[in-house]
């Protein structure tokens, strides 16, 4: 099996699953066949993987005769991937099944599936405790012998645990050191059929947290739209959807944001063929079988579109605002995405730090989001001034809308006697939603310009930028407030404020270049990058268009160009020369065997298997230094992968190499 990441965003991953009978797109979604009653023909509505039941056609003499003899892929005509189940389903609806562990691999094998799947316990929500041990004992058990009697099969190795976090995190973490290819997240059926979507959160990310990064997760019975964004966003990539089907039977049709009753439909919801063809009155006019039929095409394109929406919103970096919207479908779900702000730490390291799409503040939930965390955490990379002064949000950039200040002002500490403190001694910053604090030299950075937020405040974001603030002034010997950023925030609780003044002049505010390049450097790379990046008075080039920053020399020697787009330095080779020299191993490092050492200096990609050593702390579109076990610099270029994730893969690239030749 090989999983490669090609894209990413929150915990999503859109990569590519190779398999015996073709490539499939993840997130993907595989409609379930019943062996013996297929009527759709699936992959005209985009499915590139499908599952059936083995025990299923184990069990029936005639689809046995027929799956031994040419194959399951002949059987339910359908040539490309196919996932089978084991009979765990029947074993949880039935109490039992007429089958061994050993018996369903060797049968899987035998009739040509591409990924089987052992013969788990589905143990199912809120049961005692010493039950859900019990059974994962035998699940971990029955995982072993599977792997003892495959011969070439990809193996799904189910993760169980009923709702006990830290029993799916030790089942993840034994079978994680398997030889598995795919991880099922299994016995959460019942889980969202009752709306405990707090609780599915809680499993998911106890099982994927544990699991390892180069193999796919499968939610299992995961099959309505709503949940996929959310699923997605938590690091599921795959889903197996029998809901196409069952909900067509009980006239129902899916649609991203809930279900909609065929019986109470005056108009058809949405612009796939079923609906621009027929109205609800002659759908409800028609003999069931073609009326089923018909609203299971429908929600098997509702489907596919879905899971296409979301690949697209992970590669433009806006999959947390699809979350928040599709969330906002049902007050569970709204619940579910706010308890993800208990894995924010956890996020941070998945979430790639810069983005084509802005930030946009939808709710109270945003202001959890991985880009306001990490933003909060990288303030801690910047070295404080005496003084700091606090003015409100303006357009942005800010630094381009912030001329002549003229309003009045609270002191807190030092001595002003309304005497203008020396710029070179003092932090402007910008207080505003989501982010709280932006210092002015920032004010470019992404998402700290790229952000969008309503122009009224929310009680959530006061309280949050209120207590961002609490803690952010501490640094300083000398606080100055404007009087709008007190009232918008209610600082009057927070501090004990002076005498309301003025200054004598109108406040002209202007941003030093070279403190900029040295802060954004201090954001980007840690503290004090900056001054070893640019220790003496560096040439700086700004666009003719812009007027912003674009390349910072050193005489005539390229350091870094500021990139356009996120505001963030990408290194020129010297500025890889000079990070090298500053940071200390293994910092923002990405080490290479001796077989991949040439590749690197002549500028080559670097794959994940010639990868031996990294910085755990990478993330996803960082600029990291490429060196050997000496760590002599050989290349620098971005990573495609965090650092766990490049630990971790074997296939596919681990850094898109800009420049080699140290």
């Amino acid at each position: 099996m090989n999983f490669e990441i090609k894209y990413k965003d929150a915990r999503g991953r859109l990569g590519v699953l190779k398999t015996p009978h073709g490539n499939i797109k993840t997130p993907a979604l595989m409609p379930v066949i019943h062996p013996g009653k297929q009527t759709i023909d699936v992959k005209e509505y985009g499915a590139e993987i499908v599952i059936t039941n083995a025990y299923l056609i184990y069990k029936n003499e005639d689809l046995r005769g027929i799956a031994e003899t040419k194959g399951v892929h002949k059987l339910i005509n359908f040539d490309g991937p196919i996932m089978t189940d084991s009979g765990s389903f029947q074993l949880s609806t039935y109490g039992d099944v007429q089958v061994t562990n050993k018996q369903i691999i060797e049968f899987q094998e035998k009739i040509g599936t591409d990924i089987g799947t052992s013969l788990d316990i589905p143990t199912p929500p809120s049961v005692k405790r010493r039950r859900a041990e019990k059974e994962l004992e035998i699940t971990l058990q029955r995982a072993e012998e599977s792997l003892e009697v495959r011969k070439d099969l990809m193996l799904n190795s189910v993760v169980q645990g009923s709702t006990y976090p830290d029993l799916r995190s030790k089942c993840a973490d034994i079978l994680g050191k398997m030889d598995f290819q795919l991880h099922p997240i299994g016995a959460v059926v019942p889980l969202m059929e009752s709306y405990r979507y707090r609780e599915l959160v809680e499993v998911v990310m106890a099982s994927v947290t544990h699991l390892p990064d180069s193999r796919p997760r499968h939610l299992m019975g995961a099959g309505h739209p709503m949940i996929f964004a959310l699923a997605v966003a938590m690091g599921c990539d795959l889903f197996d959807s029998a809901a196409y089907i069952l909900y067509a039977e009980a006239e129902r049709l899916l649609m991203p944001n809930g279900t909609l009753k065929l019986e109470n439909l005056h108009e058809m919801p949405c612009s796939c063929e079923v609906c621009t063809n027929y109205t609800p009155d002659e759908l409800r006019q028609m003999e069931k079988s073609e009326r089923v039929e018909l609203l299971a095409r429908h929600n098997l394109m509702i489907s596919f579109a879905e899971i296409r929406q979301i690949r697209q919103a992970i590669i433009d970096g806006s999959l947390w605002e699809l979350v928040e919207q599709r969330c906002r479908a049902h007050p569970f779900l709204l619940e579910a995405l706010r308890s993800l702000k208990n894995y924010q730490e956890d996020f941070d390291k998945y979430d790639p730090p810069y983005k084509k799409s802005a930030f946009f503040y939808s709710g109270p939930e945003s202001l959890n989001r991985p880009e306001v965390f990490r933003h909060l955490k990288r303030m801690h990379r910047i070295s404080p001034a005496k003084t700091v002064l606090l003015l409100p949000r303006s357009s942005k950039p800010y630094s381009e809308h912030l001329n002549d200040i003229s309003q009045g002002f609270y002191h807190i500490g030092g001595k002003s006697n309304g005497v203008m403190p020396k710029f070179e001694e003092m932090q402007i910053t910008v207080v505003d939603v989501p982010f709280g604090i932006i210092p002015l030299e920032l004010d470019q950075v992404y998402p700290l310009a790229q952000n969008e937020s309503p122009e009224h405040f929310d009680e959530d974001s006061i309280v949050s930028v209120n207590e961002i603030l609490h803690d952010y002034v501490k640094s300083f010997d000398e606080i100055i407030i404007s009087e709008e950023v007190v009232e918008t925030f209610r600082l009057k609780k927070t501090f004990t404020m002076g005498e309301l003044f003025q200054f004598p002049e109108p406040l002209k505010i202007m941003v030093n270049d070279h403190k900029r390049i040295k802060m954004i450097a201090d954001y980007q790379f840690g503290a004090g990058a900056g001054e070893d990046l640019f220790n003496k008075e560096m040439n700086i080039v700004k666009s003719r268009k812009t007027g912003k920053i674009r390349h910072v020399y050193d005489e005539e020697e390229l350091i870094a160009t500021l990139r356009a787009s996120d505001g963030v330095f990408v290194l020129a080779r010297e500025g890889a020369r000079r990070l090298h020299k500053f940071l200390p191993y293994p910092k923002n490092r990405v080490v290479v065997n001796e077989d991949a050492e040439p590749f690197a200096r002549e500028g080559k990609s670097i794959f994940a298997k010639f990868v031996i050593n990294c910085d755990i702390d990478i993330h996803a579109k960082d600029e990291v230094l490429i060196v050997n076990e000496q760590d002599q610099l050989l290349a620098f270029g971005k990573s495609i992968l965090n650092g766990k994730e490049i630990h971790d893969f074997k296939t596919g690239q681990a850094v898109k190499t800009r420049k080699g030749g140290f």
